[in-house]
């Protein structure tokens, strides 16, 4: 596949979370005027049924459906779905749908139900490209137990299966390694808390989780740490990061919920198996939202 003219995937893409009701059911009409208030508000596009969106405890018809809102709100090109699953047969064909309701791109994980060796990523990544639609890979060995090192991102990229990469191993020294081995290859910033670090390594965009709470200040941070306007992002980062880490924590989809309900939008409830936060969580999170409400980010 050739490289496409236009990179959907750059900007500030936000992973977005979705709005339950207290039976747990979907709410499709708050996440469409969620995903279009993102856009409105200095945001780049959404990313539909990452791990943000809880894409584990969806039904087929609801994760295909979560895809179609998305589009009908803010127009496919903004739409970057993740489609892993456990197999790339069923990881394609989400590809596939996705290409059917008008994405422009999808993300995928490696196979994550075993710890896959290298021809297995290769293979998986190979048959989902044949979807058709350009695939950006995300790394997650935190989760995944699989890390796809440089050089394997090389190789991905070298045979034409994926043309960015969301980095979320926390490790930002591989930025520079990543632009040696494959320079053609978009290097997005996967966890919050090392925007700042990767951003300067040269990222091309931002995979983003607490934009949903706090999409204008994130917004701004990207565009200042992208043009190297240190004088703007340090003291932003520096204030937006007790919030930021929690997108690297265990309870990140708890805690940006939490966030978006403090800053008057609707998080609302998860699906187990998550469990609510434990109350000194949700008080330090409530509380670093707060200030940062305060301070006139919100």
């Amino acid at each position: 596949m050739t490289h496409p003219q236009h990179r959907p995937w750059r900007g500030v893409l936000v992973a977005t979370a979705l709005p339950l009701r207290e039976d747990l059911s979907i709410d499709y009409d708050r996440y469409a005027e969620h995903c279009a208030w993102l856009v409105a508000e200095g945001c780049d596009g959404v990313v539909p049924n990452g791990s943000l969106g809880e894409y584990q405890v969806l039904t087929p018809v609801e994760r295909a459906r979560v895809v179609e809102t998305a589009v009908a709100a803010v127009g496919g090109e903004r739409v970057m779905p993740g489609v892993a699953a456990y197999g790339a047969a069923e990881a394609r064909r989400w590809a596939e749908q996705a290409g059917e309701a008008g994405c422009a791109s999808v993300m995928l994980l490696p196979p994550n139900a075993y710890r896959a060796d290298e021809r297995s990523v290769l293979a998986h990544y190979a048959e989902v490209a044949r979807a058709g639609l350009p695939v950006v890979a995300y790394n997650n060995p935190v989760d995944t137990k699989v890390d796809l090192v440089p050089e394997l991102l090389a190789r991905l990229h070298g045979e034409g299966h994926i043309h960015g990469v969301k980095e979320f191993s926390g490790d930002v020294r591989r930025a520079y390694r990543i632009a040696e081995l494959a320079p053609g290859l978009d290097l997005l910033a996967g966890a919050d808390d090392v925007l700042l670090e990767l951003a300067v390594a040269g990222a091309q965009g931002w995979v983003a989780g607490y934009p949903n709470a706090l999409p204008r200040a994130s917004a701004e941070l990207y565009r200042a740490a992208s043009n190297g306007d240190l004088a703007t992002t340090l003291p932003l980062y520096r204030r937006l990061h007790p919030l930021l880490r929690w997108d690297s924590r265990v309870e990140f989809v708890q805690a940006i919920k939490l966030s978006m309900d403090v800053v008057g939008r609707y998080g609302g409830p998860v699906r187990p198996p998550r469990m609510p936060l434990l109350p000194e969580q949700e008080a330090q999170v409530r509380a670093a939202t707060e200030k940062a409400v305060a301070a006139g980010l919100a």
